[in-house]
């Protein structure tokens, strides 16, 4: 930790949620002299306070230990790169449309990478005219099975949970062109792109 960086980055966030230095003290229960000490990079927090500065802040641990908030300025959100992260302990799923930090379970989860559907692993899309039945026969059992299906467009993205006592089927809405992603538990992240046939005159 370097207390310089990390102490101005306490100072700054503090002053952005218009607190005093007495008001931060009071909540984390410790004297406006260890927060002045923070700030001016003499001292640091210790450990035990870290999460509940974080939350009082706005922030997270990591950025309080590196003294930075790293900022995704190219991406701006692009949904068409939106990113997966699925918990090997509970199996939440978490999206985001840039870089993230996150953890779960106690685990720091990394994006998962799709990979382009190939062969038997790829999902049947029937057109029912003004909507889309997506099926598979891929096995669906407890320890191996597909554990969502999510459909993202240029400006959307839907989630739809799977469990292994169902078969894999699911109705879309038609749009004029997506991405199906899935995550396999055993084989991991899939996407195939979807377009709806042309209508010859």
């Amino acid at each position: 930790m370097d207390q310089m960086k990390t102490g101005a980055l306490i100072r700054g966030l503090r002053t952005a949620a218009g607190l005093t230095q007495k008001q931060l003290a009071e909540r984390l229960n410790v004297s406006d002299k260890a927060v002045s000490k923070w700030e001016c990079g003499c001292g640091c927090p210790d450990v035990s306070l870290l999460t509940e500065l974080a939350d009082i802040l706005g922030t997270d641990v990591q950025a309080l230990l590196s003294g930075c908030i790293t900022k995704n300025e190219s991406e701006k959100g692009n949904m068409k790169k939106l990113r997966f992260y699925v918990c090997g302990e509970c199996g939440n799923i978490i999206t985001a449309t840039s870089d993230a930090a996150v953890t779960c379970c106690g685990s720091r989860l990394a994006a998962l990478e799709p990979r382009r559907a190939e062969g038997a692993d790829i999902l049947k899309v029937e057109d029912l005219g003004g909507e889309w039945l997506v099926s598979s026969d891929h096995v669906m059992q407890k320890e191996h099975f597909i554990s969502f299906v999510a459909f993202v467009t240029d400006s959307s993205a839907a989630v739809y949970k799977q469990y292994p006592e169902w078969d894999l089927q699911l109705i879309l809405p038609r749009c004029r062109a997506g991405r199906l992603v899935w995550f396999c538990t055993q084989h991991g992240l899939f996407y195939q792109d979807v377009r709806p046939a042309r209508v010859r005159p």
